[in-house]
């Protein structure tokens, strides 16, 4: 705690903030409740829904489903002789499980070369992105959250070929997906007023 020496409170307060902002909500399932525990995340969501105008509970929607809110997360390791860990089946990482040849080319195509998987601002931004790009390339509306999460899960040039349509189960995923951003809508209205009047604090951190 030598770093704190001087000015205890204030240090103590931004490692509490920082703490909380790298841990998933503790109810991921209310995006009131997301955002009004994490401090900073509404602000930023709006943003990336000003620069692609995705909405954010279908942004929101994705995150929860590739990441449950994990910053660091990656995808779980296939089984050896059904117990022994082997590889990951592909280098996705962060809230938005990006691979990392997508990231390069979002960080190229947005202008964002600082850019982090596990930073909840980059990765909603990234999504953001993605979502207009499947808009852009292959005429998904923007708010059709079924659609987007399928060609988000299988790429914009899988979504043309229709590859999805050889994954009944991934149909389901993504019906869930937008059960998900329904849900969101609906408690998004209630509260997002509140939201952008929280004041100046929740701006420092």
């Amino acid at each position: 705690m030598r770093v704190c020496a001087g000015l205890p409170a204030w240090c103590l307060l931004s490692l509490l903030l920082t703490g909380c902002a790298t841990s998933p909500p503790s109810d991921p399932k209310n995006i009131c409740s997301i955002f009004r525990e994490k401090g900073d995340w509404y602000e930023q969501a709006s943003e990336a829904r000003e620069e692609w105008g995705s909405p954010i509970p279908v942004m929101m929607a994705i995150m929860y489903q590739e990441s449950r809110f994990k910053a660091k997360a990656k995808p779980p390791r296939k089984k050896i002789f059904g117990f022994i860990p082997g590889p990951r089946p592909s280098d996705a990482y962060g809230y938005s499980q990006a691979k990392k040849s997508t990231w390069k080319e979002y960080k190229r195509n947005a202008g964002r070369y600082g850019a982090d998987r596990d930073d909840f601002d980059d990765a909603i931004d990234f999504i953001g992105w993605y979502n207009f790009q499947s808009h852009r390339r292959n005429g998904i509306p923007l708010s059709d959250t079924y659609r987007l999460y399928l060609a988000y899960h299988e790429g914009h040039g899988g979504y043309k070929r229709g590859s999805y349509r050889k994954k009944p189960w991934l149909g389901d995923v993504a019906r869930k997906v937008q059960g998900r951003a329904n849900a969101y809508q609906s408690q998004l209205v209630g509260c997002e007023e509140s939201l952008k009047d929280r004041g100046w604090f929740f701006g420092w951190f």
